[in-house]
């Protein structure tokens, strides 16, 4: 089926709060569909719960979030989430992307373990699959998670700091991955602090004490995003 939208998302003054502190306040965007998308700001400014709303793992409190895409997104956490001795091997954590499908704890298909093959290779994980996460480098999990997302087969994939506390070369491995990933023509979209990272996404949003401060291309959004607080764009 074609799709009409050329937006992933359209966002329409989304407000939304935590423990009764506003925290995003009359967000307007749009998130284009099939490139990569980076939520910028300073810590506090709102990134997380914008992608949790995404995600539909937070709620707003008012305003309206359309999401064009046609199947629900995967949602990649950061690795640290992941608890380091949870005793799973690689090429199970990433088959139980395929829980999306067939409901936790059911038997794999052939069909399953042919996309557990194949998201493995995908993310060069195929040597490492019966490693335990609890013996892979923060980087190798961030992709071993990354994998498990693309098991999921979904249109739209989300993440929270991907980069946080990896090393040069897994950073750029990350990135790697997600270009690779946004070529096939999957929607990718990344809350990150990383401006370097950043600077790599096809578009980019900054947010700053709950307001969004600027949408577009990266080189406008991140030169805003150095300007001192209260300096305004005149574009």
């Amino acid at each position: 089926m074609k799709h009409t939208d050329d937006a992933a998302f359209r966002i329409e003054r989304l407000t939304a709060a935590y423990a009764g502190q506003p925290v995003l306040s009359e967000i307007s965007a749009t998130i284009p569909r099939g490139r990569i998308t980076a939520i910028v700001g300073p810590n506090g400014s709102g990134k997380s719960t914008l992608l949790g709303i995404l995600a539909g793992t937070a709620s707003a409190r008012s305003g309206s979030v359309r999401r064009t895409t046609a199947h629900k997104p995967a949602f990649v956490v950061q690795h640290s989430a992941i608890p380091a001795a949870m005793p799973m091997t690689v090429r199970d954590a990433v088959s139980m992307g395929r829980w999306a499908h067939r409901g936790p704890w059911r038997r794999l298909t052939k069909v399953d373990r042919e996309i557990t093959r194949a998201c493995l290779e995908r993310m060069d994980l195929t040597d490492l699959a019966t490693r335990r996460l609890d013996t892979l480098s923060g980087g190798q999990r961030q992709r071993t998670l990354l994998a498990q997302a693309l098991a999921q087969q979904s249109d739209l994939v989300l993440l929270d700091e991907p980069s946080t506390g990896l090393d040069a070369a897994s950073r750029a491995e990350i990135s790697r991955a997600l270009a690779d990933i946004s070529a096939t023509g999957v929607t990718v979209v990344q809350a990150t602090h990383d401006m370097a990272e950043a600077a790599l996404a096809d578009y980019c949003l900054l947010l700053r004490d709950g307001v969004l401060e600027a949408a577009g291309p990266p080189e406008e959004v991140l030169a805003r995003a150095e300007a001192p607080v209260g300096v305004r764009s005149t574009g």
